[in-house]
């Protein structure tokens, strides 16, 4: 068996958040990465709007940018909906797929995140492939069961180090300010790791891991330390640098 230790990402979920105003705060991030190093990835997911100012804007940093979402279909008559490839065009290098607003705002189920998750690998893109139990679901003693369902539904077969990250998000603690226990999050990353490894051998030993959920400065250095998790997907800390550096000093 081959240990592989995978490079850890720190990304930013946006949401429907920021105007064109914001993209001060990002060259404020990416000045700061290139005086302090960081060793992890880095990467802004903002509004569709703002994409392709913000890939121009810190083009050549160590800022990376992704879409939120996408379209399984690389074109058609999908009003308001955005393809892999055009995101990719606008300058995107990754994309989130299946996050819990859209599972349950969108009715978006494992089958359609996993067309999604294979439209982000045809157009070149990572697919940040989402994850999480509601608080029912905790209480009922299911999470195990519904993430590893999840993970095992909404992974296509061409999943791979390269193309697909993997992000834990317990839905009942996104912009609550609740988080899991470490211990907690211990659990579900290594059954999640189980699964993975299982399915795709070594590939899924070096498949990233993200957790995410009310992640923040003064939380993120105990939840980075977690086994098998190899990074954090951030939401509202992320729309300020200073915050947002303040998680990303977990790795430096």
């Amino acid at each position: 068996m081959t240990t592989t230790t995978p490079r850890p990402l720190v990304a930013g979920n946006w949401k429907m958040n920021g105007l064109a105003a914001s993209l001060g705060e990002v060259t404020k991030l990416a000045a700061s990465l290139q005086v302090a190093p960081p060793r992890c990835d880095v990467l802004i997911c903002p509004p569709v709007p703002m994409l392709a100012a913000m890939a121009m804007q810190v083009a050549g940093s160590m800022v990376a940018v992704g879409g939120q979402d996408t379209h399984a279909k690389p074109s058609g008559a999908h009003t308001g909906d955005v393809s892999a490839e055009m995101l990719a065009d606008a300058g995107a290098t990754y994309a989130i797929v299946g996050h819990s607003e859209r599972r349950a705002d969108h009715r978006e189920d494992d089958d359609i995140v996993r067309g999604k998750a294979l439209a982000c690998h045809r157009a070149g893109l990572i697919a940040i492939v989402c994850v999480g139990e509601t608080i029912e679901q905790r209480k009922a003693g299911q999470t195990l069961t519904v993430v590893v369902g999840q993970l095992s539904g909404s992974l296509p077969e061409g999943a791979n180090p390269a193309n697909t990250v993997v992000a834990y998000e317990p839905v009942w603690a996104i912009g609550t300010g609740l988080t899991p226990t470490a211990v907690d999050v211990a659990e579900v990353h290594a059954s999640l790791r189980a699964q993975l490894s299982a399915r795709f051998g070594d590939a899924g030993r070096a498949m990233r891991l993200l957790y995410g959920g009310s992640v923040k400065p003064s939380n993120a250095a105990e939840l980075m330390a977690v086994p098998n998790v190899d990074g954090a997907l951030v939401g509202g800390a992320s729309l300020k640098a200073d915050d947002f550096l303040g998680i990303i000093a977990c790795y430096r």
